[in-house]
């Protein structure tokens, strides 16, 4: 049966697929909640529904190879050059490349969109600021220098393989300047617009967005990567994980995303169907205020917490392999990731090393989430902390009055998720590993734990170039984060997907941008 525009609508916007044998052969439907997508604008939108979107809606000019991650690749810009200052690149676009509109990318509209960002100054635009751009002079870092060739220069002590990394984020996509400026209201440049529409070269555009109920992205086949398999995308907002599953079960959603261990546990076995579970830029760890008591202070107390965290038992016993055991700073499959795991559940080893410093009757209140996995982690460690004869008291809360308590200091110990705001190990150096004492908030400055050398080595491994070296520095501060820090880190997440046996080519990654649907087929 073939379905137009309208007709697929309905059959998303519909409480049931259950009429429908199959989905389309020329859409990929896909059942996830889309509830947290507030804005389709790159220059805004920092919530998963909303990145997951953009690597398929817009380019940027250079790219993660979808295969492997750690190598960018060109992809608006053909070639590249850094200057002899290495503060600056001048970028070469890829000949004959076109927008959805038809609409040839120019240079005008690399320094548009990149410039837009930081005059935004919405909630991604510290990834590019972190050049050393503001609205008064990101326009002088941005020029073209020939028909086809733009120069970006800063003024940060950062290298060109950092800029790069930057550059390869969502946020620094690329957009039609001509047709969203046409779309601009009050000075937005075009924001409003943008919210629900698209204006990219990728290999999709928007047909409709309604909040809360679907986003449907139809071909463009005029994109420079080529032209997408499919004609259609169709996701539809399912809030319940237990119907996503139902759904994909029945033939009526080609993905379940976003599902838990229950659902992939009923899905095992099933015909028609293969459940995937990708590790995901997600850590989840314990953090101390170290100025909340001296035990929490006490480096021993530390090592000691690092037996009572139940690693195994968490991730592979209580959750059902929706996480697996990793103890460093940089999630396995970012550059430089330590995937050593030195630390194993060892209450009795725990009481010698608080014995030997002299800590007796240890407790602290652990602030968490009152929402699963959170509480469920944290009942889980205040089991085992307790084998080790320390008594943890869990104070549950919604995320963001423990986030807002946190970040004010009031907490003596939390249980929390950090997640990768783009792909390039700075993400996470610059949160676990520094403290600029200059009121960032960085996770370092919430456990008020005073690194000044640690916070010069990442800065440091910014300015470097070298690929092995960099490599290098971040693996020696993930080795001394992981043997003597106020945190316990303990858990990666991974992405729990379900899809049907007959879809070939899809592709998800680490980071939450990395969903690539152009070369899907069924």
């Amino acid at each position: 049966m073939k379905y137009n525009v309208p007709s697929m609508i309905a059959l998303a916007l519909a409480t049931s697929f259950s009429a429908y044998a199959a989905t389309p052969p020329d859409t990929l439907v896909i059942a996830q909640s889309i509830d947290d997508a507030s804005s389709l604008d790159p220059a805004q939108g920092f919530e998963l529904t909303s990145v997951q979107a953009f690597t398929n809606l817009y380019q940027r000019l250079v790219q993660s190879d979808p295969k492997n991650p750690i190598d960018i690749q060109p992809t608006l810009a053909s070639n590249w050059q850094a200057g002899a200052d290495n503060r600056s690149m001048t970028f070469t676009l890829r000949d004959g490349a076109k927008f959805a509109s038809g609409n040839p990318v120019r240079p005008e509209d690399v320094i548009f969109s990149l410039s837009r960002v930081v005059k935004l100054n919405l909630e991604p635009s510290f990834i590019l600021t972190q050049l050393g751009w503001t609205p008064e002079n990101v326009d002088a870092s941005l020029k073209k220098v020939g028909p086809n060739q733009v120069q970006v220069s800063w003024s940060a002590n950062v290298s060109p393989t950092y800029v790069l990394s930057l550059l390869s984020a969502p946020v620094a996509s690329i957009v039609d300047e001509k047709t969203v400026m046409a779309n601009q209201k009050k000075n937005d440049y075009g924001n409003q617009w943008l919210i629900t529409h698209s204006a990219g070269s990728g290999p999709f555009q928007i047909r409709r967005f309604i909040p809360h109920e679907v986003l449907l992205m139809s071909a463009n086949p005029t994109s420079p990567g080529g032209a997408p398999k499919l004609k259609n995308v169709l996701i539809k907002n399912v809030p319940e994980p237990a119907a996503r599953r139902l759904l994909l079960e029945q033939g009526d959603a080609d993905i379940a995303r976003n599902l838990g261990a229950d659902q992939m546990a009923a899905l095992k076995g099933k015909a028609g169907v293969k459940p995937l579970a990708i590790p995901m830029a997600s850590l989840y760890y314990m953090q101390f205020n170290i100025d909340a008591s001296p035990a929490l202070k006490n480096p021993a107390f530390w090592e000691a917490s690092r037996y009572l965290f139940d690693y195994n038992g968490i991730a592979n016993d209580l959750l059902k392999g929706q996480f697996q055991v990793h103890q460093s700073f940089l999630p396995e499959g970012f550059l430089g990731a330590l995937n050593e795991n030195p630390y194993t559940y060892d209450p009795a080893k725990a009481k010698q090393i608080l014995e030997k410093a002299g800590l007796t009757n240890v407790s602290f209140k652990l602030s968490v989430s009152n929402q699963p996995p959170y509480l469920d982690i944290a009942q889980a460690l205040q089991a085992s902390f307790a084998k080790g004869g320390v008594k943890v008291e869990l104070i549950p809360g919604i995320s963001t009055e423990v986030a807002t308590n946190v970040k004010a200091h009031k907490y003596e110990a939390t249980l929390n998720a950090w997640g990768a705001d783009y792909f390039d190990p700075n993400t996470n150096a610059a949160a676990f590993a520094y403290n600029p004492e200059d009121g960032s908030t960085t996770l370092a400055m919430r456990s008020n734990w005073h690194i000044p050398e640690l916070t010069k080595q990442v800065i440091a491994a910014t300015a470097e170039s070298d690929k092995a070296k960099r490599v290098e520095m971040y693996q020696a501060m993930q080795r001394e984060v992981q043997k003597s820090s106020p945190y316990v880190i303990g858990l990666q997440a991974r992405n729990l997907v379900a899809v049907r046996d007959n879809l070939q080519g899809y592709v998800q990654g680490i980071n939450p941008d990395m969903v690539y649907y152009s070369q899907v087929t069924k």
